[in-house]
């Protein structure tokens, strides 16, 4: 039973969302009931388009009734009430949320473009549900409030895994928009470098796009930085350096809590992931090499041309995690001596000090000001990534100070650009 239960929980339940997965457990039901799958069959098709008419209408209840469970998730939240709401009784795993979500009216754009009430053999999917998420999460930032920064990952969100964002990318001329809309842009990426010039290598096309721009004022060429290394290397736009970025010292941008983290703890946790990792380069007899760096340890493929396994990967992940948790007292998001991220980039197995949620933070911070009264707040702060299930996602921490938007692929960033111009474009009318 044991061993049973640690594959369960290691190949499956750290690989799902479990609101997402309620959500289309729910929506399981009308596709059952409604929908006609004899209909293929048949010459007439009344039958097909009233079964489409009458699913359409069933989906649009199921997320018109979950909408309602929200804002009382919201209010019991807000109440600072000790009682569990509704919610968080049928999805333990829920957390808190900055902003309604309209899903009804997010379901009925989405079926515009994806025809789920029309579909006869395949339920509404777990990509349904995402992506019906992710334009709710739009419309609430956009007509429903005031969007004031997006934050994006890098790799698989706006360039593919391993490469950088060229001259041609289709999602350049969309974050420029959104600049010359004097909305601040934050990219916040795993990548630890410590020189501008090896953030230029994967940014230039964006760089070269933003300096070049006459859309562009010069005041809002600055609304854009990069966070690197989760939250540890901060690099504003200069039209004048050599690589169009410059680095800010630390002591410009750390917040308050940040600062408090010394270099002694630091070290110590570093110290303690590197000695993890190692056991498991030798448990695993990964085909991998360690690497340290001043804030940051991982492991990365020995010869660039193999690829470790994905399960080898995140057992490395949950080991590293489980013995961090333990050397540090409680869970990571509870450490607040000096918080980590343990993630699988794919490729590779990495812990770096602090997470996306300061990262995210930091730009709060900077385009903001200092205070909590002047800070960008978490509902005017939309942060797009590719990385939200719960264990060896690095994405998923920016949930607790930001609202979100899950894409798959680069392409997907694009499209949700998209969207976000489109319902900007409605509220300014």
């Amino acid at each position: 039973m044991t061993s049973r239960y640690r594959v369960e929980y290691a190949l499956k339940t750290h690989r799902r969302d479990q609101f997402i997965e309620w959500i289309k457990g729910l929506l399981a039901v009308p596709f059952v009931l409604y929908s006609q799958p004899t209909g293929v069959f048949e010459t007439n098709g009344f039958n097909v388009t009233q079964m489409s008419e009458e699913a359409h209408r069933r989906y649009a209840e199921i997320m018109r009734d979950i909408e309602v469970m929200i804002d009382d998730h919201i209010a019991n939240q807000l109440g600072a009430s000790r009682a569990p709401s509704k919610l968080k009784l049928l999805v333990p795993t829920i957390g808190n949320f900055f902003t309604r979500l309209p899903l009804e009216a997010a379901f009925k754009f989405q079926d515009r473009k994806r025809y789920i009430s029309s579909r006869r053999f395949v339920s509404p999917s777990f990509n349904d549900v995402r992506l019906i998420l992710n334009s709710a999460q739009l419309m609430a930032v956009t007509t429903h409030g005031t969007l004031r920064l997006a934050t994006f990952d890098g790799d698989v969100t706006l360039y593919d895994d391993g490469q950088s964002l060229e001259p041609t990318s289709p999602v350049i001329p969309r974050m420029i928009d959104l600049m010359r809309k004097n909305v601040k842009i934050g990219i916040v990426t795993a990548a630890g470098y410590t020189t501008a010039e090896r953030y230029y290598s994967r940014l230039h096309g964006l760089l070269d796009a933003i300096a070049n721009s006459t859309a562009l004022t010069p005041q809002q060429r600055q609304n854009i930085v990069i966070m690197g290394g989760e939250a540890n290397y901060l690099f504003e736009f200069s039209p004048t350096a050599p690589h169009l970025l410059s680095p800010v010292p630390r002591e410009r941008w750390l917040t308050a809590e940040m600062a408090s983290w010394s270099d002694s703890s630091i070290t110590a946790l570093l110290d303690v992931a590197e000695a993890a990792l190692r056991d498991c380069i030798k448990n695993l007899n990964l085909p991998a090499t360690l690497m340290r760096k001043d804030r940051a340890v991982g492991i990365i493929p020995s010869n660039p041309t193999v690829r470790i396994p994905r399960e080898s990967l995140e057992e490395t992940v949950l080991v590293v995690q489980k013995i961090l948790e333990l050397s540090v007292g409680g869970r990571d998001f509870d450490n607040k001596v000096v918080p980590f991220c343990a993630f699988n980039g794919g490729r590779d197995v990495f812990v770096d000090i602090g997470d996306k949620s300061w990262g995210v933070s930091v730009c709060q911070q900077w385009f903001g000001g200092d205070g909590a009264e002047h800070r960008i707040k978490p509902e005017q702060t939309l942060h797009v990534g590719d990385q939200f299930l719960s264990a060896g996602s690095n994405d998923f921490k920016a949930r607790s100070v930001s609202t979100t938007a899950w894409i798959a692929s680069p392409a997907e960033t694009v499209e949700l650009l998209d969207e976000l111009a489109d319902f900007m474009g409605k509220k300014l009318s």
